[in-house]
């Protein structure tokens, strides 16, 4: 009896410190005596303690923030940019024996990923051909970065930070944008109404009686207030008998 109750302690002692358990957002990289022996996948798991040794990786897409970065564009403006990377471990072996912090590494070539291929751009087409710009980003980071077994899924451009400087200028051209459509605007509006009296004026022109019952309406409408005195030169279609 004494035999199998120490059987049973000896067991214990050498399955218990074995058991892993592993989620469903992880892998288990083992390593026997140093050595890589087999990647784990999620589930209740059993190694052998003190020859093996298991990492776990975690698989989910992760988020990196890449930091402002000063960068000078091609035609020598100063901007501010910074951006996110999204990231996903596609091989735990290869993560966890390649590099030695997967996530630090990424995030530092993807720093000067954004600098080099930013700096290639004036500075309007930063501003217009963000996707462009982070489409580039993404496959030069992603071809570095696949040894490692990572796979960059996108990269988007946050903020574009201009010299104080460069934002007065460009508030200044956009007020004077804004004041050249308005006056464009105004200027049709004067001449679509310009067109509509001209062709009202041709109309009663050509209407018998059409000026002298216009001028009528006009005498009615000023003659409303009977304190007020008004002088008015009929034409002389009014005026003359026959």
């Amino acid at each position: 009896m004494a035999i199998l109750v120490f059987a049973v302690l000896v067991l214990a002692l050498i399955i218990i410190p074995g058991i892993r358990i592993i989620n469903q957002y992880e892998r288990g990289v083992v390593l026997r005596l140093g050595k890589y022996s087999r990647t784990l996948d999620p589930g209740f798991r059993v190694i052998i303690p003190y020859l093996d040794k298991m990492h776990k990786i975690d698989i989910r897409t992760i988020t990196m923030d890449i930091p402002k970065q000063e960068v000078i564009t091609r035609d020598n403006v100063t901007v501010n940019v910074d951006a996110v990377v999204y990231a996903r471990v596609i091989d735990a072996k290869k993560a966890t024996l390649e590099i030695a912090d997967y996530r630090h590494a990424t995030a530092t070539f993807a720093q000067t990923a954004l600098r080099d291929v930013t700096g290639n751009f004036d500075l309007d087409e930063i501003l217009s051909k963000r996707d462009e710009i982070s489409s580039r980003i993404r496959e030069i980071v992603d071809t570095q970065v696949d040894k490692w077994g990572i796979d960059i899924e996108s990269v988007k451009l946050q903020n574009i930070e201009l010299p104080s400087d460069m934002k007065r200028a460009m508030a200044k051209q956009a007020e004077a944008e804004r004041e050249r459509r308005a006056a464009i605007i105004s200027a049709e509006g004067e001449k679509s109404a310009a067109a509509a009296v001209a062709e009202a004026a041709h109309m009663l022109n050509n209407t018998p009686g059409g000026i002298s019952i216009r001028t009528l309406q006009t005498l009615e409408k000023i003659s409303s207030d009977p304190s007020q005195k008004t002088v008015i030169l009929l034409p002389t279609d009014l005026t003359n008998k026959k």
